[in-house]
């Protein structure tokens, strides 16, 4: 039976709280496992430092009644970027089949369970469109990690065509896919190397107050590595536990961002934020050579590196030099602004959802199968 094309909308707010990537996406189901794709529009709504702050603070605990508000606020936020890019790609409400929305992550602690929040009610009467929410939490259920998720389009939409390929998302936290050469029946693997942004915009903010984040890695850039510290963070149990793993803000959080700070300046009293940035993107650089060196046996030549923190030009540099002499380049230089790529990959999963397909790789996540993600 052929399906009719159908528009998805994808909405991503990541860990990084930096605001919500949303993409309009229209698939059309061939004869094969993979339908053909094509991007509409793409846009990034950042939140406000007021919006950013209540996000962080949630992480850490707050009254019920705060978490309910700000349940039903995020909603609208998600529905504000629905509407965006719905102008962006000149689309009215009736054109689109469902708004995939990921939610963001108040917490995740698998296997007791996983908590996105960002009301998917709200976005729904906003928009007046249904709506598919709440992926991670069939494939925790499951016996899953619940992450990452965004494997199956990295499998299904970005595998070279000749050879593996690593794609390396560096969003508040981390994480690989290594998928085999479109075509290859071999199944792709995935997993959370660590921390990605999260410490370097958290450290930049307690030190440097008046930026949300080192811009351009300027700080980064013009910092010392303190010596010392990072062999004794690379220690961490995380790094060296096998895959399938994920991890958040419940462990490189505040008390980690803190705990890393006071280390610098134990070692090196003076230490300057420069030197305790670079230091954070040195952790993150040297985190994701320990994950390929001890985990990716097969000898990858092509690296892809998406998510805000490939718009750092010094954890870009730092990462190079990390996993040389594979080739590492920005996932936009092939296919489209790396910032959406997490939202094309949820508008898939919904689009899986709608088809009642599976959209979990049990293969990356751990789970005992293959599941159909998120409620309608």
């Amino acid at each position: 039976m052929t399906h009719p094309p159908a528009v998805i909308i994808g909405l991503m707010s990541g860990t990084s709280a930096d605001g919500v990537s949303a993409a309009a996406v229209r698939f059309i189901a061939g004869e094969g496992p993979t339908p053909d794709v094509e991007i509409l529009a793409t846009v990034h709504r950042a939140y406000s430092r007021d919006q950013r702050e209540r996000l962080l603070r949630a992480v850490h605990g707050q009254p019920l009644d705060a978490l309910c508000r700000l349940d039903f606020e995020l909603g609208g936020w998600l529905a504000d970027a629905t509407d965006a890019v719905l102008v962006a790609a000149r689309l009215l409400p009736r054109d689109v089949r469902a708004i995939a929305s990921h939610g963001h992550t108040l917490w995740h602690a698998p296997p007791a369970g996983t908590w996105q929040f960002g009301q998917s009610a709200v976005i729904a009467e906003r928009t007046g469109i249904d709506v598919v929410s709440d992926f991670r939490v069939r494939d925790v259920a499951a016996g899953g990690q619940g992450a990452p998720l965004v494997t199956i389009a990295d499998a299904m939409l970005f595998a070279h065509p000749e050879r593996s390929r690593a794609l390396q998302n560096l969003g508040g936290i981390a994480n690989v896919s290594v998928v085999p050469r479109r075509g290859d029946p071999a199944a792709p693997r995935a997993f959370d190397t660590g921390p990605g942004c999260t410490l370097i915009d958290g450290i930049t903010r307690r030190l440097v107050p008046q930026l949300d984040y080192d811009v351009d890695g300027r700080l980064a850039s013009h910092g010392m590595v303190v010596a010392g510290v990072l062999e004794e963070l690379l220690a961490d149990p995380f790094f060296a536990a096998p895959p399938p793993k994920s991890t958040g803000r419940e462990h490189f959080g505040l008390d980690y961002l803190v705990d890393l700070i006071n280390r610098c300046l134990w070692v090196q009293p003076a230490a300057r934020p420069e030197d305790i940035i670079a230091t954070a993107v040195a952790l993150t650089a040297r985190s994701i050579a320990l994950a390929y060196e001890r985990f990716i046996p097969e000898a990858l030549e092509d690296v892809l590196l998406s998510g805000g923190g490939a718009k750092n030009p010094a954890l870009v540099r730092a990462i190079s030099q990390a996993l040389a002499p594979r080739v590492v380049r920005r996932f936009s230089e092939e296919f489209f602004d790396d910032e959406a790529k997490e939202a094309v990959a949820f508008a898939l999963l919904g689009w899986l959802h709608l088809e009642s397909r599976p959209g979990n790789v049990p293969s990356a996540t751990g789970a005992r199968g293959a599941r159909i993600l998120g409620k309608l």
